[in-house]
């Protein structure tokens, strides 16, 4: 079995502390330890209390994954364990020595009393996996903090750090000395009080007030819908909350969280979200980076661009403690940044999740300068000017001549040649791309982009960064548009050619909507602003395009998108709302007949796979290329930076789910009805078909 749990007697407490490296997760022989341990102390009649704590830096980080979908074959269960303490005659306290997450919370509130050390977090994040608590913490959390707070906790996922958790009430103590010493203390003191033993199952306060207030549940569903639209474990996360406040009936209770626990076991939900949770770990692990690399030291950063990315990314600098210069020539725009910077985290400190203290500390890291001679002490320097070639090229010829030696050189260009950008330098080997997602302080995804001659130093150092910046980041080759961006336009290119056929945008976006994205392709185009590509079309003479000729009838007619209120929808005074518009639909209906595109009804599974299967198409032909290292990179890019729902799994889990042959089928018979290139079978895709295979197999090695 694996994991065990060490039992000693301390004077009259007994201590068992789990021990399995590195994060104590509930394993098979932790199980058995745990129960083991309890019956001894319990069958001891010099035992009088009971300490569980953990070894290492955590006291339990969750269940053990790998048992995920299957019964744990070995050592008591993990209800049976929880049941023996229950009945425990004798206090057990929890020593939360460190993380303390889903099943490990629950095995701490299923003790009497819980003490942490200051900088151990708590949390259920099941949900992020597809699941919910199913080891009491639906019915336990909810009696201890209330109904609301605890669906905050679980539907989230987030952890708490153990000061917030002193004061919602989860945990009773922050140890001050050494956690346990104190914890023993503890159970000793709650010996001699003599005290009924307190018990969460048998607690009632919270719950009956909670059920007087029907509001409550109410507002915790709107959040659901709101925030987690279209996933099946909040869902039934609220089910559980909600009969955890409408019955005192503690184990029939636990009865339903266990039912509601396994229909989210076998929901494809869960499978899709395991799947992007093992891929955004995997996305580290680069052929040719070992560990042992020297990487570049970053202790100080600079940037090129004060705009919204160069803002955004000197933010993800601050964020994360590392003091960073930003240069602009103008000044006017220069203070301009730095004034949006200073609202951003304004807005956030209105909101409360930010102190006012933090905020100047971070402000305070962020340096401004019109001199570009002052960017030269980074130890890495971020070039965040707008998408043109040259400009870029001209930046990087003055970074190479006042860079100091070593330095990391990074473009943020979503999708121009790194090579090109780096070939203007003496030093290519330290250049790459790292292409942040705007906004930049908000967005997960970072994309290091690896050129010709980048090093492995070079790599290594970028994606070392990426985390420190609390990114997901992903290695992808230097193509145009790299991973994210180069299968986009298969997308967008259906979108636009759907409505010269006969689908109206607002059909296709809700079909994209219902999907679980946030927004359609068009709602997207009204909020980035439809005049951008017009206005860079007009530079150079225009487009021939088929699929930019409604757009730039819109803009002809002065309808950019929601910054003035009409585009391909229109939107009332302060609202963001789209509404069809029969001006715009007009606009629609005259290209098409200019064109003499036929028109045609469509489904609505046609139109989904019109526009995602591009992504798919798209996304063999990189992995074929070897721009993008693993399918399970191409999820991760989507679902963190294109706001792909992650319950779907991203588009390759999601064409492995539907079957590469049927994919496959509908692709060549896109490709015959219309000759787009974009619906050429990648030959990886023809050939993965062939040999019965999908893309996960490609992971698998």
């Amino acid at each position: 079995m694996k994991g065990t749990v060490h039992y000693e007697v301390c004077g009259d407490i007994a201590l068992l502390s789990i021990d399995n490296p590195p994060v104590n997760p509930l394993s098979s022989g932790v199980r058995q330890g745990l129960f083991d341990g309890v019956d001894q102390a319990l069958a001891d009649d010099a035992v009088t209390g009971i300490v569980i704590t953990g070894l290492h830096r955590a006291f339990i980080a969750g269940a053990d994954i790998s048992e995920f979908g299957a019964a744990a074959s070995e050592g008591a269960s993990l209800h049976e364990v929880l049941r023996i303490m229950d009945k425990s005659v004798k206090p057990i306290i929890a020593a939360i020595n460190g993380t303390a997450f889903g099943g490990g919370l629950e095995v701490a509130l299923c003790c009497n009393y819980r003490i942490a050390a200051p900088t151990a977090p708590v949390g259920l994040p099941e949900v992020k996996l597809g699941l919910l608590p199913g080891a009491g913490g639906t019915q336990r959390l909810p009696r201890l903090i209330g109904a609301k707070a605890a669906a905050g906790i679980m539907l989230t996922g987030d952890p708490v750090a153990a000061p917030p958790a002193l004061q919602m009430g989860i945990i009773d103590r922050i140890a001050e000395g050494d956690l346990i010493e104190e914890a023993i203390d503890y159970a000793r003191e709650i010996v001699v009080s003599a005290n009924p033993l307190r018990r969460i199952r048998d607690m009632d306060e919270k719950i009956r007030a909670d059920r007087g207030d029907s509001a409550i549940l109410a507002e915790v569903g709107a959040q659901i819908e709101k925030n987690q639209r279209g996933r099946f474990a909040p869902v039934q996360i609220l089910k559980c909350i909600e009969t955890a406040v409408n019955t005192d009936d503690f184990d029939a209770g636990l009865d339903f969280e266990r039912e509601r626990f396994s229909e989210c076991l076998a929901d494809p939900q869960r499978e899709a979200l395991i799947h992007i949770f093992f891929a955004e770990r995997a996305a580290n692990k680069i052929p040719g980076l070992t560990k042992d690399l020297p990487l570049i030291e970053i202790n100080k950063g600079s940037i090129v661009g004060a705009g919204t990315m160069g803002g955004g990314i000197a933010m993800c600098f601050a964020n994360a403690g590392i003091p960073v210069k930003v240069h602009d020539n103008d000044a006017d725009n220069l203070a301009r940044g730095i004034k949006v910077i200073e609202s951003n985290y304004a807005r956030t400190v209105s909101r409360g999740r930010l102190s006012q203290a933090a905020m100047d500390e971070r402000m305070a890291l962020i340096i401004p300068t019109v001199n570009f001679d002052d960017l030269g002490d980074g130890d890495v320097v971020i070039e965040a000017v707008y998408e043109n070639l040259d400009l870029k090229k001209e930046i990087f010829k003055r970074l190479d001549s006042i860079m100091k030696p070593g330095s990391l050189l990074a473009t943020n260009t979503s999708g121009l040649d790194v090579d090109a950008i780096a070939a203007v330098t003496s030093r290519p080997a330290d250049v790459c791309g790292m292409h942040f997602f705007s906004p930049a302080n908000v967005m997960r995804l970072l994309e290091v982009i690896k050129g010709e001659k980048s090093t492995p130093v070079t790599l290594a150092s970028a994606m070392a960064l990426g985390k420190r910046l609390g990114k997901v980041s992903v290695v992808a080759g230097n193509c145009p548009g790299f991973i994210g961006n180069r299968m986009i336009g298969g997308y967008g290119r259906q979108a636009n050619l759907m409505i010269l056929e006969g689908a109206m945008p607002s059909r296709i976006d809700e079909v994209i909507y219902n999907f679980g994205l946030a927004m359609g392709p068009f709602a997207m185009a009204d909020m980035v602003g439809l005049d951008l590509g017009w206005r860079a079309r007009k530079m150079v003479g225009g487009s021939n395009d088929i699929t930019t000729r409604v757009t730039d009838g819109l803009c002809d007619l002065g309808r950019y998108g929601q910054k003035n209120g009409k585009g391909f929808y229109r939107y009332e005074p302060g609202d963001r709302t789209p509404l069809p518009d029969p001006e715009a639909d007009e606009v629609i209906r005259k290209v098409a007949e200019e064109l003499g595109r036929p028109q045609k009804s469509f489904s609505d599974d046609e139109i989904l796979k019109r526009c995602i299967y591009p992504l798919v198409n798209i996304g063999a032909m990189l992995l074929d290329e070897g721009h993008a290292l693993r399918a399970g990179d191409i999820d991760t890019v989507y679902v963190n930076g294109y706001g792909f729902p992650a319950h779907v799994g991203g588009p390759m889990w999601y064409a492995d789910t539907r079957g590469l042959d049927n994919v496959l089928a509908d692709i060549e018979r896109f490709y015959e009805e219309s000759g787009d290139d974009v619906w050429k079978p990648s030959n990886l895709l023809r050939k993965l078909v062939r040999e019965g295979r999908n893309f996960a197999s490609l992971d698998a090695g």
